[in-house]
């Protein structure tokens, strides 16, 4: 990890045994496309500045401060040292309090992953202790530490040669599924329609593998930056069919291969299906030509 710079360095502790650990952001946006504003006429980049919502003067850095609303228009002014002295001292230590089943936890409370690595060669022996511990019995820690001014708990899962060192949103920060899919109808899927939808799910049964994965806006991005450098005619995006109600059974048709009138079950993609076609083929010629 000598590339990158640890964003947080303490001691990971689990009872009695300890050892110094460095923590490593496992996911960036760093390589996005990101683009800047601009002047459209004069093609200068711009500056952002805070303007007085009332007076509309400019207010200089010194001057800003943070206010909390109480009500419509009414601020209580929050000074930075103020902020300061509420926020919760870091011993900075990774502690475990429990310890639970790794699918235990809903991923809908992931927040952010780091990597968990020791600090040097005198750490790696508690370090490969603990990591084996929780690996041999398929479990992840429970933690809390102040992580960048916040207290923070963090779930703490053996991952390769390291640990992974999930951060975990607070309850309030969750929303509730039951508000979000409230206004979901209750429709039941049943007969040709279920089967064609689990028959075109067998057939396309695979692995996850990230690096096969494309982040079709950035390309998509990068086309256009690249056709606008070169003066060339930009990328036309291509419209999205969307099936309507009534033609759901014919878009399942048409993705598992059959036809409108077929009643016959598809069968299972077959990747030799081509070369017994071909055999046959073959078989059939020989046989005129004798």
């Amino acid at each position: 990890m000598t590339a990158h710079r640890a964003q947080w360095k303490g001691h990971l502790k689990i009872g009695e045994l300890s050892c110094a650990v460095s923590l490593y952001t496992a996911a960036s946006t760093s390589d996005r496309i990101s683009f800047h504003m601009l002047n459209q006429r004069t093609g200068n980049r711009l500056k952002r500045e805070f303007i007085d919502s009332e007076t509309e003067e400019v207010v200089e850095r010194e001057q800003q401060v943070k206010g909390f609303e109480t009500g419509s228009g009414d601020y209580i002014m929050i000074d930075p040292e103020e902020v300061a002295a509420v926020i919760p001292e870091s011993d900075k230590v990774l502690e475990a309090e429990a310890f639970i089943t790794c699918g235990e936890v809903d991923d809908v409370y992931f927040d952010k992953p780091y990597y968990l690595v020791p600090v040097d060669d005198e750490a790696n022996d508690a370090f490969a202790c603990i990591r084996d511990a929780l690996s041999k019995t398929n479990m992840a820690a429970l933690a809390r530490t102040v992580l960048f001014r916040r207290m923070r708990s963090v779930l703490i899962r053996p991952h390769g040669k390291g640990l992974i060192a999930t951060t975990l949103n607070f309850d309030y920060e969750v929303r509730s599924s039951k508000d979000a899919f409230k206004s979901v109808a209750k429709v039941k899927v049943e007969g040709e329609m279920l089967d064609l939808a689990k028959h075109i799910i067998d057939t396309k049964i695979g692995d996850f593998d990230p690096a096969k994965t494309d982040d079709r806006y950035e390309a998509a991005l990068a086309a256009l930056v690249k056709a606008k450098a070169e003066g060339k005619a930009l990328p036309k995006p291509k419209p999205v069919k969307v099936s309507k109600p009534n033609d759901l059974l014919k878009a399942l048709r048409e993705s598992a291969g059959t036809n409108k009138t077929s009643s016959k079950k598809p069968k299972a993609a077959n990747a030799n299906a081509g070369k017994t076609k071909a055999k046959t083929s073959s078989k059939t010629t020989q046989k005129k030509a004798s």
